[in-house]
């Protein structure tokens, strides 16, 4: 049974760029009958096409990115401090090779088809309106390709989705 309640997203006091970039949290879908999360420190919090949205990217190459494309939806949450050895575990192990989230000792939980972590303290349940390939033509930084895509990561660009925020579950004191 989840200890999580629901709170208005307004209620929601929020430093985006503590949560994200400092922080991190983990991006979580559904495909078939399996869950896969991972960790990301890049993203945002908005308002777009008159929604309250956030926006994820993911890599090309990330096993998520195939739970994230196969889904509706998918849940962005935020851990507390002592969650970060945890977290860099779920973002450096891909669940192609391994459980990684029974491994962590995650307890996954639903709203509705869209799957969150009990152990989470806030979740932000998604349902996905876009998607965006992020690469090419589309770079006008001149330094960006060199920086982030080359070497063992060149070609491998980012996909930036767009989520509409249709819930807020914050844990429970």
């Amino acid at each position: 049974m989840s200890h999580m309640k629901e709170i208005a997203l307004q209620d929601l006091p929020v430093n985006p760029f503590e949560m994200i970039g400092k922080d991190w949290m983990l991006i979580t879908a559904k495909k078939d009958n399996q869950v896969n999360t991972m960790t990301a420190s890049w993203g945002g919090m908005g308002v777009i096409w008159h929604h309250n949205v956030v926006y994820v990217f993911i890599r090309q190459s990330r096993f998520t990115k195939e739970f994230v494309d196969a889904a509706d939806g998918f849940s962005v949450s935020f851990y507390p401090a002592d969650e970060k050895r945890t977290l860099s575990y779920l973002g450096t192990v891909s669940g192609r090779d391994e459980d990684k989230i029974a491994k962590a000792g995650y307890t996954t939980a639903f709203d509705g088809e869209i799957p969150y972590f009990e152990e989470a303290k806030t979740v932000l349940i998604c349902k996905k309106l876009s998607k965006h390939f992020l690469g090419g033509d589309g770079m006008l930084d001149e330094t960006i390709i060199p920086n982030w895509y080359s070497g063992s990561d060149e070609g491998n660009y980012h996909e930036m989705y767009i989520g509409k925020i249709e819930k807020v579950l914050v844990k429970e004191d």
